[in-house]
């Protein structure tokens, strides 16, 4: 990994660079930028159009990171794309990030895409994707995570994410926080950039929900918007990336002839449309079973406010992490109630199960640790009754061993 954009420009430029030959929205942000960018390809295919949809990480199929109208990218594109740039993949050394970064422009540039929706890995302004010239760039939110890239302030943070803010395109940044408004602000009167804060427009209300489909009340500058939006997503917390999302496609609907049936189409289908894995996924009932990719302190905590108000008798849940991670301020926060069933993610970065365990007793929490992933669950769904609620989560490599 090189801390600059040298090696995606060279790798681009080998390409003949596929990122020029088509129109994006670009987003960045801690939390919400998977979900916000699923969102916003699902309203763009509802009116027609070919959408690339860049995100990361993947669940289960690498092929997940590059999607076409909701279609995987095929096995045999991706063979042929290793096979017939490995000499430049020598010549260059790019780090797997780089490598897939090129792929997916060099997909969509193919594909002849209308639009594409990229997803930022982590930060901004030196991520891969960063070379890009969007017609939108979107920033949902600023909280700590990959504080050993992005520093150890939320100004630093903001700063970082910051960096896709382009010379006089567009950019919406999703919430209003007192830390990082001034950074962005002063970032965009820099590039002559025109900025918008979305919760500052839009609000919508949670009016009710199941684990499937949301339905929210939204207001903009005050007026109704939609008194009945349904979004095919789970979490209260949703409400924050709807406000980035309809506020985005606010900025771009007139240029893209967007209409308030396409945004309720969209919306409506996102999982179907898109192929949206891993957020608030049901994967069993009696006992109810939940997962979710939250990973970090700000996500986590959405996550256990929202599993305090899903109705159960006991609450089960399989957690690991990755190794990076503030442990202690994460398990501060757990649910004290909840039975643990801690495991190591099988990935390299996978924290050590029996390190997890033992700072998780020294934090209070109650439970015990297991060889796997899927081995912990067998034991909780072994243990819960029918009206208990399981729930998996601390990283999306946990979730991916299940989903």
């Amino acid at each position: 990994m090189k801390k600059d954009l040298t090696n995606i420009r060279r790798l681009c430029s080998a390409l003949g660079d596929p990122h020029q030959r088509f129109r994006s929205i670009h987003i960045a942000g801690t939390n919400g930028k998977g979900s916000t960018a699923h969102m916003l390809s699902a309203i763009w295919q509802s009116a027609g159009y070919r959408v690339g949809l860049y995100t990361s990480p993947h669940y289960r199929d690498f092929r997940e990171r590059i999607k076409l109208n909701g279609q995987l990218v095929p096995e045999e594109w991706v063979v042929a794309f290793v096979e017939n740039y490995r000499d430049t993949f020598i010549a260059i050394r790019p780090s797997f990030f780089e490598i897939t970064v090129a792929m997916a422009f060099q997909y969509f540039a193919e594909a002849e895409v209308d639009i594409a929706v990229i997803e930022t890995g982590l930060g901004g302004r030196l991520d891969s994707t960063n070379i890009l010239t969007p017609e939108l760039s979107i920033i949902t939110n600023i909280s700590y995570d990959h504080m050993q890239f992005l520093g150890d302030t939320l100004p630093e943070i903001a700063g970082e994410k910051a960096g896709i803010i382009k010379p006089g395109v567009p950019v919406v940044i999703g919430e209003t926080q007192p830390e990082s408004r001034p950074v962005f602000l002063a970032k965009a009167e820099r590039e002559a950039s025109p900025i918008v804060f979305a919760d500052q427009h839009v609000q919508a209300t949670l009016a009710e929900a199941d684990f499937r489909h949301s339905i929210f009340r939204v207001t903009r500058d005050g007026q109704e918007w939609f008194d009945h939006l349904e979004v095919e997503v789970y979490g209260a917390y949703q409400r924050l990336n709807l406000q980035t999302v309809l506020c985005s496609t606010q900025q771009l609907q007139g240029r893209w002839g967007i209409s308030a049936g396409h945004i309720r189409e969209g919306l409506g289908q996102v999982r179907e449309l898109t192929r949206f894995l891993g957020r608030w996924q049901q994967l069993g009932t009696n006992p109810l079973v939940l997962s979710d990719s939250a990973h970090n302190e700000a996500g986590l905590q959405q996550v256990v406010a929202q599993l305090r108000r899903i109705p159960h008798r006991k609450m089960h849940v399989v957690f690991g992490m990755v190794n990076d991670k503030d442990i202690e301020k994460v398990l501060s926060f757990l649910p004290r109630e909840a039975t643990y069933y801690f495991a190591r993610p099988d990935v390299p970065r996978g924290l050590d199960a029996e390190m997890l365990h033992r700072k998780a007793t020294v934090a209070g929490l109650s439970g015990d640790r297991y060889a796997s992933v899927t081995e912990a669950l067998t034991a909780a769904r072994a243990k819960a009754a029918g009206e208990d609620l399981i729930f998996i989560g601390g990283s999306i490599f946990v979730v991916a061993e299940v989903v």
